[in-house]
C-alpha cells in the first residue's frame, strides 16, 4: 500500500473510531463504523483485484461519519428517509474529501472518490457498481440475519428484492456464497423465487 493511501485511511479510521456504536466479531471490538469499512474494503478488493485508487478510497470512507446525522431528525416514512439518505450521502462525500485533501491527495482524485461516494451513475459505472455490490454484499454478510428478528419474514423478503436487484451478477454470485442461517437462506430462496 502506498504511504498516502496509508495516510488516508489512517485518517478514515480516526474519524470512524468516533462512532458511538461498537461492534465485536471473532472476539475483537469495533467501532461499528470502522468495522463496516473494513468490511467493505475487504468485499472491494475481493470483487477488482485490480480496483484503482479511487476505489479502494472510496471503499475505506464510503459511511464515513454516518452516526453524525441520525435517522430520528427526519419525518417517517419514505420521503424522510431518502432524504435522509440524500443528505447522509453528501454528508459522507464531504468529509471524506477534506481528509482526502489533508492526505494530499489531488483534486481529481477526490473528485472521482466523491462520484463513487455519491453512487453516480450507478448503472453505468463498473467502479459504482462495484461498491454497490460490495455495500449489499456486507450488509448480507453482517446486518441480515440480525435484522429477520425485528422485522419479520414479509418486511425482509421485500428487503432482499431490492437487494438483489441493487446487485449486478458479481455480488449475486458472491452472495450465494455466504454462509446464512436456515431461517435466513429460506427467505433468500423465497425472496429469489417470486423474482
Amino acid at each position: 500500500m502506498n504511504e498516502k493511501r496509508a495516510q488516508a485511511f489512517a485518517l478514515f479510521d480516526q474519524y470512524n473510531a468516533q462512532s458511538p456504536e461498537t461492534i465485536v466479531w471473532q472476539g475483537n471490538h469495533y467501532p461499528s463504523e470502522v468495522f463496516y469499512a473494513l468490511q467493505l474494503h475487504d468485499w472491494v478488493r475481493k470483487l477488482d483485484p485490480q480496483a484503482s485508487e479511487a476505489l479502494l478510497l472510496a471503499s475505506r470512507c464510503q459511511h464515513i461519519g454516518r452516526w453524525e446525522i441520525a435517522r430520528s431528525t427526519y419525518p417517517e416514512g419514505r420521503v424522510g428517509y431518502l432524504k435522509w439518505r440524500s443528505d447522509l450521502a453528501k454528508h459522507h462525500a464531504e468529509v471524506s474529501s477534506q481528509l482526502l485533501a489533508q492526505a494530499g491527495y489531488d483534486e481529481t482524485t477526490i473528485e472521482r472518490v466523491r462520484q463513487i461516494n455519491l453512487k453516480q451513475k450507478v448503472k453505468t459505472d463498473p467502479e459504482v457498481r462495484t461498491i454497490e455490490n460490495a455495500l449489499c454484499l456486507v450488509f448480507l454478510e453482517f446486518q441480515y440475519d440480525d435484522l429477520i428478528e425485528k422485522l419479520g419474514a414479509e418486511k425482509m423478503i421485500d428487503i432482499l428484492r431490492k437487494t438483489w436487484a441493487k446487485m449486478s451478477e458479481p455480488g449475486h454470485q458472491a452472495a450465494l456464497t455466504l454462509t446464512y442461517s436456515a431461517e435466513g437462506k429460506r427467505l433468500i430462496e423465497e425472496a429469489l423465487q417470486s423474482e
